[in-house]
């Protein structure tokens, strides 16, 4: 699977991120080259975790739009003498 790939503006804005959270919550300076060691560590050792579950909730976004979309096909339904 290809690796998830952020561009440099999005990498910015995660470390400036974690420096404020370092600054905010643990009264602690993080430098950048730190909190972009930091993020690269989240991504590979955790990230998963977070991508298979935006997964699981597509999954399930995605089958209750298909049910939603099988019952509104059967709504179309005429009535026949054909009974199923």
């Amino acid at each position: 699977m290809k690796p998830i790939a952020f561009s440099k503006e999005e990498t910015r804005a995660m470390v400036s991120e974690i420096q404020a959270y370092f600054r905010s919550e643990l009264d602690q300076e993080i430098g950048g080259l730190g909190a972009e060691m930091l993020l690269d560590f989240i991504g590979r050792e955790v990230g998963g975790y977070f991508y298979n579950r935006g997964l699981e909730d597509a999954r399930t976004l995605v089958a209750a739009r298909m049910e939603d979309l099988t019952d509104a096909i059967a709504g179309l339904e005429r009535q026949t003498r054909f009974v199923k």
